[in-house]
């Protein structure tokens, strides 16, 4: 088992009670992102946890393929989807690079808490513009401590220790370009959260 998927499922249990601290963010996260969606959109949940969103969202579009590098949060938000008779998610322990996931496939890409996590961002976004239909939607937020040098520290050295996974120190502008430079058009950008510079994006594929 690599070490993020490790770290994630050992997280998985506390993971809701964790994020409820932070709920109003959430709660604007799922009220501004319903904004952009339609009934009859498929959507990819990237990183969908524990199905925090995916399952708040399923009643406004036709389906959802909702992914996770973790199996324990697959098997919370799969019990929770079935506690709700939620019937239109189809949870998976995958990546986004899954072969069973084609091209120009979806309507809409989330990417909730994840790009500061990855590695590989601008070959992530490649393969969610390869993903998305023409005019397609990604859907995104996204802490950037690179604007706050006390927060950048402290998780530099937490990621260090182990008591977080590296997380990528975006500055806002940093971000945009990033995500402007996978082919996509920035249509909103907000702060959510001043504390951790939390920005909502939506760009769309070009």
């Amino acid at each position: 088992m690599n070490k993020p998927e490790s770290f994630w499922d050992k997280t998985a249990n506390k993971y809701d009670q964790l994020e409820r601290k932070d709920e109003q963010t959430y709660i604007n996260i799922i009220k501004r992102t319903k904004t952009h969606l339609k009934i009859s959109d498929i959507v990819m949940d990237y990183g969908c946890g524990t199905g925090l969103i995916s399952n708040e969202i399923a009643e406004y579009v036709k389906g959802i393929h909702a992914i996770d590098i973790s199996s324990n949060m697959i098997g919370i938000a799969e019990k929770k989807a079935k506690e709700r008779n939620i019937a239109n998610i189809n949870y998976a322990h995958s990546t986004i690079f899954d072969e069973r996931y084609k091209k120009g496939s979806f309507d809409v890409i989330l990417v909730f808490h994840v790009l500061h996590l990855l590695k590989d961002e601008h070959i992530v976004l490649q393969r969610i513009n390869e993903l998305l239909k023409l005019g397609g939607l990604l859907i995104s937020a996204t802490p950037c401590v690179g604007e706050k040098l006390f927060l950048r520290n402290l998780l530099f050295f937490a990621g260090i220790v182990g008591l977080v996974p590296n997380i990528r120190s975006f500055k806002i502008s940093n971000l945009v370009d990033t995500i402007e430079e996978g082919d996509f058009s920035i249509v909103e950008s907000d702060c959510l959260k001043k504390s951790s510079q939390e920005y909502f994006i939506v760009a769309r594929k070009i």
